[in-house]
Formats: C-alpha cells, structure tokens, sequence
C-alpha cells in the first residue's frame, strides 16, 4: 500500500479515513441506494437537479460528432443529455466506479431507446485507463466530492482530454451568506430525514449530506484545478452557490 493510501488523508463525510477505506466506504453507500437514487434526487432538491443538469450541459460547448467521458455518469441523466448533443457521430463513455449505478444508467438509457452512440466503463476517475488526448470534453456531475483524491483525479481527468478540451464539473458547493444557515440544517436534518423514510437509509444519506460540507469552496477547488495542469479555469454559482459549475481547459 502506498503511503498516500495508508494514511488517514481522506474524510468519509466527518469522519478521516484512508483513500483505500473510502473508495470501498463510498462504493457501498451508491451500491445501497441505487434503486431510489433519482427518487431520493427529486425530493431533496424539489426537482431542480433536473435543471441544473440541463443547463450544465448548456454551458458545456459540446458538440455533434465530439467524443466526451461523462464520469461519476450514475444512473444515466447527463449522459443522456450528451448522448443527445453529440448526435449519431459522437460518441459518449459513461464512466462509474459502481457497477450498480452503471448498470442502473445502462437500463435507464436503453430503456429510453439511447444504443448507438454511448458505451459504459466501470473505472475510479482516479486511474482512468483511456489513451491520453481521447475525448473532446470530460463532465462529472456530482462525483468529484465522492473520489478518494481530488487531486489524482483531475491528473487522470487531464490526461484523457485532448489538447484544448474541456473539464466540466457540477458539484454541490459552499452557499452563499443569505442561504448558509437554513442550508446547513437542510443538509443536517432534512437530507437524512429523508434517506430514513423514503430510501430506508438514514447513515448513506447522512453521508451524502456530510460530503457536501468537506467538500472544497469554489475557490479552493478553482486552485486544485490550477495544480492539475488546467487553463482559464473559472465558476459559475447556480442556486445561491448550493451548486456551482467548475470550468477548465487542456491548452
């Protein structure tokens, strides 16, 4: 074991863990509530992901005929929406590190008759094994607070892209001054509220909303990206900053 990985650097919502115990700890959290994960989605944010996810993709530049990995893909809702941008010459990878959220989008989307143009890739964004200049763009929506090492995983992200591509992350963030405080008790005491009676599982959920509160500012993760090599990087707060959306280029 690395010395990185043996070393308690990662937090699993409060509580500090090894990378390696948080790739396995977050991996059972989303193996555990796959089957109502967009149910759970639709009440905790009122339906407003699904707008927030449509306009992510507004903003994302993406292209008919671009090839595009679309990480922590989840159960299928981004990369629907890019399957549809890219049109029958691109291409789509949807990438997850748990199967069953992987296999869950796979059914979503060929349900919704969406075959040709997306394959799916069980991979940690971490360790990515594409070739290095692969895709046109890279997105992840609501993944990058859940890896073990942000860090390693804008290094691997950075590898894939070709030179003058595009990462674009949307991730829950710190909210602003007029929001904070009735958000933190939403996070604290609603979300888990939540996951205890509709998804049968108060401690994932629990998780979930503690993730939210490590997870870096705006600004502190503008400088990770800085780090890993990306260009012109910038924010966009959506929601009074419950959300934002992270941009940078491969140049």
């Amino acid at each position: 074991m690395s010395e990185s990985n043996s070393k308690n650097n990662a937090s699993f919502g409060y509580k500090k863990v090894t990378e390696t115990e948080k790739v396995s700890l977050v991996n059972g959290v989303f193996t555990s509530v796959t089957k109502k994960y967009d149910l759970m989605n639709d009440f905790m944010s009122f339906g407003t992901h699904r707008l927030w996810k449509k306009y992510f993709l507004l903003c994302s530049n993406i292209k008919k005929g671009q090839r595009v990995l679309d990480l922590a893909a989840g159960t299928g809702d981004v990369t629907k929406l890019i399957s549809e941008s890219v049109g029958p010459k691109g291409y789509v990878v949807s990438c997850d590190i748990n199967y069953s959220m992987l296999h869950q989008g796979r059914d979503n989307l060929i349900d919704k008759g969406i075959l040709e143009n997306v394959s799916y890739v069980q991979s940690d964004a971490q360790e990515l094994s594409f070739k290095e200049n692969s895709f046109d763009h890279v997105t992840m929506a609501f993944g990058l607070r859940n890896t073990a090492n942000i860090s390693k995983a804008l290094d691997s992200i950075y590898k894939t892209l070709k030179p003058g591509g595009s990462l674009q992350v949307l991730e829950f963030s710190k909210a602003e001054k007029i929001i904070e405080k009735p958000y933190e008790i939403f996070l604290n005491n609603f979300v888990p509220f939540l996951g205890k009676h509709i998804a049968k599982d108060e401690g994932s959920y629990r998780y979930l909303a503690e993730s939210i509160t490590m997870h870096p500012s705006q600004e502190e993760l503008i400088e990770l990206m800085m780090k890993s090599k990306f260009k012109k990087c910038k924010y966009n707060n959506i929601s009074l900053g419950v959300v934002s959306i992270h941009k940078g280029y491969k140049l």
